[in-house]
Protein backbone atom coordinates (compact mmCIF):
# COMPACT_ATOMS: atom_id res chain seq x y z
CA UNK A 1 0.00 0.00 0.00
CA UNK A 2 1.48 3.32 -1.07
CA UNK A 3 0.88 6.56 0.82
CA UNK A 4 2.50 9.95 1.35
CA UNK A 5 4.33 10.57 4.61
CA UNK A 6 3.14 13.52 6.68
CA UNK A 7 6.68 14.73 7.38
CA UNK A 8 5.68 17.68 9.55
CA UNK A 9 3.41 15.55 11.74
CA UNK A 10 5.99 12.79 12.04
CA UNK A 11 8.68 15.22 13.15
CA UNK A 12 6.30 16.77 15.66
CA UNK A 13 5.47 13.41 17.23
CA UNK A 14 9.09 12.25 17.24
CA UNK A 15 10.28 15.42 18.98
CA UNK A 16 7.43 15.60 21.48
CA UNK A 17 7.53 11.97 22.55
CA UNK A 18 11.31 11.78 22.70
CA UNK A 19 11.43 14.77 25.06
CA UNK A 20 8.52 13.61 27.21
CA UNK A 21 9.75 10.02 27.36
CA UNK A 22 13.21 11.14 28.37
CA UNK A 23 11.77 13.13 31.27
CA UNK A 24 9.55 10.22 32.37
CA UNK A 25 12.40 7.70 32.22
CA UNK A 26 14.53 9.89 34.46
CA UNK A 27 11.78 10.66 36.97
CA UNK A 28 9.66 7.49 36.95
CA UNK A 29 12.01 4.75 35.78
CA UNK A 30 11.76 2.81 32.51
CA UNK A 31 8.76 0.58 33.26
CA UNK A 32 6.51 3.30 34.69
CA UNK A 33 7.60 5.59 31.86
CA UNK A 34 6.40 2.96 29.39
CA UNK A 35 3.01 2.81 31.12
CA UNK A 36 2.34 6.54 30.79
CA UNK A 37 3.77 6.56 27.26
CA UNK A 38 1.24 3.87 26.37
CA UNK A 39 -1.56 6.24 27.35
CA UNK A 40 -0.15 8.96 25.09
CA UNK A 41 0.26 6.37 22.35
CA UNK A 42 -3.43 5.45 22.48
CA UNK A 43 -4.42 9.13 22.45
CA UNK A 44 -2.28 9.87 19.40
CA UNK A 45 -3.68 6.92 17.48
CA UNK A 46 -7.25 7.82 18.45
CA UNK A 47 -6.68 11.38 17.16
CA UNK A 48 -5.55 10.26 13.68
CA UNK A 49 -7.82 11.59 10.97
CA UNK A 50 -8.44 8.12 9.52
CA UNK A 51 -9.13 6.30 12.81
CA UNK A 52 -12.75 5.68 11.73
CA UNK A 53 -11.59 3.54 8.79
CA UNK A 54 -10.30 0.76 11.07
CA UNK A 55 -12.02 -2.61 11.01
CA UNK A 56 -10.65 -3.65 14.44
CA UNK A 57 -13.47 -4.54 16.84
CA UNK A 58 -13.86 -6.32 20.17
CA UNK A 59 -13.89 -10.06 19.55
CA UNK A 60 -11.80 -9.89 16.37
CA UNK A 61 -8.68 -11.83 17.31
CA UNK A 62 -6.99 -13.11 14.15
CA UNK A 63 -3.89 -11.04 14.94
CA UNK A 64 -3.75 -12.51 18.45
CA UNK A 65 -2.22 -15.64 16.90
CA UNK A 66 0.68 -13.90 15.12
CA UNK A 67 4.27 -13.76 16.37
CA UNK A 68 4.80 -10.71 18.59
CA UNK A 69 8.10 -9.10 19.57
CA UNK A 70 8.46 -7.14 22.79
CA UNK A 71 11.06 -4.93 24.42
CA UNK A 72 12.23 -5.76 27.97
CA UNK A 73 10.36 -2.85 29.56
CA UNK A 74 7.16 -4.25 28.06
CA UNK A 75 7.79 -7.64 29.63
CA UNK A 76 8.10 -6.16 33.11
CA UNK A 77 5.16 -3.83 32.54
CA UNK A 78 3.03 -6.83 31.58
CA UNK A 79 4.10 -8.80 34.66
CA UNK A 80 3.31 -5.83 36.91
CA UNK A 81 -0.12 -5.47 35.34
CA UNK A 82 -0.89 -9.17 35.68
CA UNK A 83 -0.07 -9.18 39.39
CA UNK A 84 -2.24 -6.13 39.94
CA UNK A 85 -5.21 -7.00 37.72
CA UNK A 86 -5.54 -10.73 37.07
CA UNK A 87 -6.78 -13.40 39.46
CA UNK A 88 -4.33 -16.04 40.65
CA UNK A 89 -6.21 -18.61 38.54
CA UNK A 90 -5.91 -16.47 35.41
CA UNK A 91 -2.23 -15.82 36.09
CA UNK A 92 -1.67 -19.57 36.40
CA UNK A 93 -3.39 -20.18 33.06
CA UNK A 94 -1.33 -17.48 31.36
CA UNK A 95 1.96 -18.72 32.79
CA UNK A 96 1.17 -22.27 31.68
CA UNK A 97 0.49 -21.12 28.12
CA UNK A 98 3.58 -18.89 28.14
CA UNK A 99 5.83 -21.81 28.99
CA UNK A 100 4.17 -24.09 26.43
CA UNK A 101 4.38 -21.45 23.69
CA UNK A 102 8.01 -20.74 24.59
CA UNK A 103 8.81 -24.44 24.24
CA UNK A 104 7.23 -24.47 20.78
CA UNK A 105 8.94 -21.28 19.66
CA UNK A 106 12.39 -22.30 20.90
CA UNK A 107 12.31 -25.30 18.59
CA UNK A 108 11.83 -23.09 15.51
CA UNK A 109 14.38 -21.17 13.46
CA UNK A 110 13.97 -17.39 13.35
CA UNK A 111 12.31 -17.39 9.94
CA UNK A 112 9.94 -20.19 10.88
CA UNK A 113 8.60 -18.34 13.91
CA UNK A 114 7.14 -15.64 11.68
CA UNK A 115 5.16 -18.33 9.86
CA UNK A 116 3.79 -20.05 12.96
CA UNK A 117 0.38 -19.33 14.44
CA UNK A 118 0.39 -19.53 18.24
CA UNK A 119 -2.49 -18.29 20.36
CA UNK A 120 -1.39 -15.41 22.54
CA UNK A 121 -1.48 -16.47 26.20
CA UNK A 122 -3.36 -13.27 27.03
CA UNK A 123 -6.23 -13.99 24.65
CA UNK A 124 -9.19 -14.98 26.83
CA UNK A 125 -12.74 -15.39 25.55
CA UNK A 126 -11.95 -13.36 22.46
CA UNK A 127 -10.43 -10.42 24.34
CA UNK A 128 -7.00 -9.31 25.57
CA UNK A 129 -6.64 -9.87 29.31
CA UNK A 130 -3.89 -7.23 29.52
CA UNK A 131 -5.29 -4.73 27.04
CA UNK A 132 -4.17 -1.71 29.05
CA UNK A 133 -0.61 -3.09 29.17
CA UNK A 134 -0.54 -4.70 25.72
CA UNK A 135 2.78 -4.48 23.80
CA UNK A 136 3.52 -1.65 21.41
CA UNK A 137 3.41 -4.10 18.49
CA UNK A 138 -0.22 -4.81 19.37
CA UNK A 139 -1.03 -1.12 19.87
CA UNK A 140 0.29 -0.47 16.38
CA UNK A 141 -1.41 -3.36 14.58
CA UNK A 142 -4.50 -1.97 12.86
CA UNK A 143 -6.28 -2.94 9.67
CA UNK A 144 -9.04 -1.44 7.56
CA UNK A 145 -10.13 -4.79 6.09
CA UNK A 146 -10.50 -7.77 8.39
CA UNK A 147 -10.33 -10.14 5.41
CA UNK A 148 -6.57 -9.56 5.16
CA UNK A 149 -6.06 -10.40 8.83
CA UNK A 150 -8.12 -13.55 8.49
CA UNK A 151 -6.18 -14.58 5.40
CA UNK A 152 -2.87 -14.04 7.24
CA UNK A 153 -4.18 -16.29 10.00
CA UNK A 154 -5.34 -18.98 7.57
CA UNK A 155 -2.14 -18.82 5.47
CA UNK A 156 0.65 -18.16 8.02
CA UNK A 157 3.38 -19.24 5.60
CA UNK A 158 2.32 -16.65 3.01
CA UNK A 159 4.37 -13.60 3.99
CA UNK A 160 3.22 -11.70 0.89
CA UNK A 161 -0.17 -10.95 2.43
CA UNK A 162 -0.30 -7.28 3.41
CA UNK A 163 -3.52 -6.28 5.22
CA UNK A 164 -4.81 -2.82 4.36
CA UNK A 165 -4.03 -0.21 7.00
CA UNK A 166 -4.80 3.44 7.77
CA UNK A 167 -1.80 5.65 6.89
CA UNK A 168 -2.51 8.29 9.53
CA UNK A 169 -2.91 5.75 12.30
CA UNK A 170 0.17 3.87 11.12
CA UNK A 171 2.37 6.96 11.11
CA UNK A 172 1.14 8.30 14.45
CA UNK A 173 1.69 5.00 16.21
CA UNK A 174 4.97 4.20 14.50
CA UNK A 175 6.54 7.59 15.22
CA UNK A 176 5.46 7.42 18.85
CA UNK A 177 7.04 4.00 19.40
CA UNK A 178 10.26 4.98 17.65
CA UNK A 179 10.59 8.13 19.76
CA UNK A 180 10.02 6.28 23.02
CA UNK A 181 12.43 3.53 21.99
CA UNK A 182 15.10 6.10 21.10
CA UNK A 183 14.71 7.77 24.50
CA UNK A 184 15.06 4.40 26.23
CA UNK A 185 18.10 3.46 24.18
CA UNK A 186 19.76 6.83 24.77
CA UNK A 187 19.15 6.39 28.51
CA UNK A 188 21.13 3.15 28.33
CA UNK A 189 18.35 0.55 28.53
CA UNK A 190 18.08 -2.55 26.36
CA UNK A 191 15.69 -1.86 23.49
CA UNK A 192 16.21 -5.11 21.61
CA UNK A 193 13.19 -7.06 20.39
CA UNK A 194 12.46 -10.48 21.89
CA UNK A 195 9.76 -13.03 21.09
CA UNK A 196 6.94 -12.47 23.59
CA UNK A 197 6.60 -15.94 25.09
CA UNK A 198 10.32 -16.65 25.32
CA UNK A 199 11.03 -13.33 27.04
CA UNK A 200 8.18 -13.80 29.51
CA UNK A 201 9.27 -17.35 30.32
CA UNK A 202 12.81 -16.22 31.11
CA UNK A 203 11.63 -13.22 33.11
CA UNK A 204 9.54 -15.58 35.22
CA UNK A 205 12.39 -18.03 35.77
CA UNK A 206 15.23 -15.55 36.29
CA UNK A 207 14.30 -13.59 39.41
CA UNK A 208 17.05 -11.03 38.85
CA UNK A 209 16.07 -10.24 35.22
CA UNK A 210 14.37 -6.98 36.13
CA UNK A 211 17.26 -5.95 38.36
CA UNK A 212 19.64 -6.47 35.45
CA UNK A 213 17.41 -4.45 33.14
CA UNK A 214 17.07 -1.53 35.55
CA UNK A 215 20.85 -1.60 36.02
CA UNK A 216 21.09 -1.05 32.25
CA UNK A 217 22.37 -4.56 31.53
CA UNK A 218 20.97 -7.23 29.23
CA UNK A 219 18.07 -8.72 31.20
CA UNK A 220 17.46 -12.17 29.73
CA UNK A 221 20.41 -14.51 30.16
CA UNK A 222 20.47 -17.07 27.35
CA UNK A 223 18.11 -15.17 25.06
CA UNK A 224 19.39 -13.02 22.22
CA UNK A 225 17.35 -10.06 21.08
CA UNK A 226 17.25 -8.41 17.69
CA UNK A 227 17.96 -4.78 16.89
CA UNK A 228 14.90 -2.91 15.67
CA UNK A 229 15.45 -0.79 12.58
CA UNK A 230 13.87 2.65 12.92
CA UNK A 231 11.65 3.57 9.98
CA UNK A 232 11.54 7.32 10.62
CA UNK A 233 15.08 7.75 11.99
CA UNK A 234 16.14 10.03 9.13
CA UNK A 235 13.48 12.58 10.13
CA UNK A 236 14.99 13.30 13.54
Amino acid sequence: MEFTLDIARLREILAQEYARAGEDIRSLGPVSALAVSGQRHDQRVAAADDIDTLACRTGCAWCCHFTIDVRPAEVFRILDYMRQSLSSEEQGRVFSEVHENSRLMSALADGARAMKNVKCPFLSQGQCAIYEARPQSCRNYHATDVAGCRRSYEEPENLEIDPEFAPGVYQAGGAHVEAFSAAMRDAGYDESAYELNSALAIALSQVDARERFEARRLPFVGLTGEEVVAEFDDLV
